[in-house]
């Protein structure tokens, strides 16, 4: 992991958002490169806010010491809402949390900070707009009873990744009347956000008070048709394998499970001690890797622990013995490679390695090299 691209895209972003803060959004363990690295590098480039989706990822930056306003979004019935108030923990609602989160506050002994969230078309969570007026009355009087503070309006887009299409200005509209509505009831707002990444990147006119910066922070882009570097952004994390083995074999050779692929000639196999225990999805077809200079396409199906590359004709198959296995990042292939040999999106590439796979952070540099 690159700190410095974490540093760099943030900065990156902080310009095109101003005004608005940048919220460095964590969840997912960083969306898998690490919360606590990330936070730090985050909150040093000018991010000034952290969020998560649970309050328990929340509370891990608590315990780390870091006291930068911070909102989670996503919760069950059991989440520590009296945790979060002690621990000045900001809380999305929308809409049944709201019992809860005053209920908590009256244990906690004091005053829940709260982000209401109206649901402008995604479906998923938010407070649907017909009931968004019950919500703000019922708010208004928990604040009143000094159990909350309404700090806060967002929403989530749906298709910003796609910015020709219409459905972002409908949500948009729907959510500056439901600002509105928020206002007219009396709440003073801190802050009121909408932008995921592609909105930053695409909708200036999402940016309202905070922008919530996922995926660009990572350095990936969120557009089908535009990479990092012409976004400005540096993928920050580097995902690499040493060659476990090569072998010799026959034309007609069976790879890994299935045997749904067999050597067209007498060629050299390499392994690599990587699989989908680690992150590597076992529906990737032919993903890249960069093997002595040479970007080769994986072959057969990916194994829990392992998968196999196609070296073809190499002069000194056993010295490749040892030496690395770029999946992606820096000098190697990328994540949205990966992305699509596995038919998924690049969001999920870097997210799914699982801890098992060690992480080093570096600055501006990938480390040793093979000598």
């Amino acid at each position: 992991m690159d700190l410095s691209a974490i540093r760099d895209n943030v900065k990156r972003v902080i310009e095109l958002a101003a005004p608005a803060t940048v919220m460095a959004v964590l969840k997912a363990d960083a969306y898998g490169h690490g919360v606590l690295p990330v936070a730090a590098a985050a909150l040093q480039a000018g991010a000034g806010w952290l969020g998560f989706a649970h309050i328990s990822e929340a509370l891990v930056v608590r315990d780390a010491g870091i006291t930068a306003p911070t909102l989670a979004w996503l919760h069950t019935t059991d989440a520590p809402f009296a945790e979060a108030i002690a621990r000045n923990v900001d809380l999305g609602v929308s809409g049944w949390e709201l019992d809860y989160i005053a209920a908590a506050a009256k244990q906690a002994e004091r005053p829940a900070r709260v982000h209401l969230k109206i649901d402008t078309g995604l479906g998923r969570n938010g407070c649907p707009p017909a009931q968004w007026e019950r919500l703000l009355g019922a708010a208004a009087e928990y604040q009143e009873a000094g159990l909350l503070r309404v700090v806060g309006v967002f929403t989530h887009l749906a298709v910003a990744d796609e910015p020709d299409r219409g459905e972002t200005d409908a949500q948009l509209e729907l959510f500056r009347e439901a600002v509105s509505l928020a206002e007219d009831a009396g709440f003073d707002l801190e802050v009121r956000h909408a932008a995921n990444t592609p909105a930053i990147l695409s909708r200036p006119d999402a940016h309202f008070d905070l922008v919530r910066l996922g995926l660009g922070m990572y350095g990936l882009s969120p557009f089908a048709d535009q990479t990092s570097r012409q976004l400005g952004l540096r993928p920050a994390m580097r995902l690499v394998a040493r060659v476990a083995n090569v072998k010799e074999v026959p034309a007609g050779q069976g790879v890994s499970y299935g045997l749904t692929y067999r050597t067209a000639e007498a060629t050299t196999l390499a392994l690599i001690p990587m699989g989908y225990g680690d992150g590597v999805p076992r529906s990737a077809v032919e993903g890249p890797v960069l093997i002595g200079g040479r970007k080769l396409p994986s072959r057969g199906r990916i194994a829990m622990d392992q998968f196999v590359v196609d070296l073809g004709d190499v002069p000194d198959p056993a010295a490749l013995v040892g030496t690395e296995a770029v999946l992606f990042g820096g000098e190697g292939p990328s994540a949205d490679e990966w992305a699509a040999a596995a038919g998924t999106i690049n969001y999920e590439i870097v997210t799914r390695i699982s801890p098992r796979v060690p992480r080093l952070y570096v600055e501006g540099s990938w480390g040793p090299k093979d000598v």
